[in-house]
């Protein structure tokens, strides 16, 4: 049962979570919605109450580690399956997931599948009209930005993007120039901006 300022201890793979924002104390306030996966575009969340899952104080400094956030989302996936849940938001990258789509993607990911990355990243037009990450940097440390050329309409952009964000979540950060293979067997170079935040992504000429 949570204490009465609504937290709860939760523990998985030998780390723990707070649990915040339970009743009876104040629920957690929402998140910032940019982007919504398996929900109705009308869907509306302003009435309701939301809880908080953070990594324990035993992980302080290491919150940001890859084991920790993808046991984050692990819980996060079992606890989607919930009676009463209506959306499972992923705050670096400004998503709201609906219960199903979180846990299914989630959990594949857990047994071996794909990273779910439209759910835990998700993808943004640049100005320039290439297709850029958002939240891929809570795990690699860097975002990739896809110049317009490989993305001349938003799906074909968004597929290539979905592979490589599910590629630097497995290899890691990236310091180096690398090349690797396109969908079609193109060469495509990965090239980490200056700031080392960036990685841009183009066909190899």
């Amino acid at each position: 049962m949570p204490e009465k300022n609504g937290w709860l201890e939760l523990l998985l793979n030998g780390m723990t979570f707070d649990c915040i924002g339970l009743a009876p104390g104040a629920p957690s306030l929402l998140p910032e919605r940019a982007h919504s996966f398996g929900l109705a575009p009308e869907a509306d969340f302003t009435g309701s109450e939301a809880i908080t899952l953070v990594p324990g104080p035993h992980l302080a400094g290491g919150g940001a580690m890859f084991p920790v956030v993808r046991c984050l989302a692990w819980l996060g996936a079992l606890l989607a399956d919930l009676e009463g849940a209506q959306a499972v938001c992923w705050h670096s990258a400004r998503t709201y997931n609906s219960p199903s789509h979180f846990r299914t993607s989630v959990l594949r990911w857990i047994e071996g599948g794909a990273f779910p990355a439209l759910g835990l990243t998700a993808l943004v037009q640049n100005a320039d009209g290439g297709l850029a990450s958002e939240g891929l940097a809570l795990f690699t440390g860097q975002e990739i930005h896809l110049v317009p050329e490989l993305a001349p309409d938003r799906q074909e952009g968004g597929k290539l993007a979905v592979r490589l964000v599910d590629w630097l979540v497995e290899n890691g950060r990236l310091d180096f120039v690398d090349q690797i293979a396109g969908p079609s067997g193109e060469s495509l170079v990965l090239e980490p901006q200056p700031d080392q935040r960036i990685i841009k992504v183009f066909r190899s000429s």
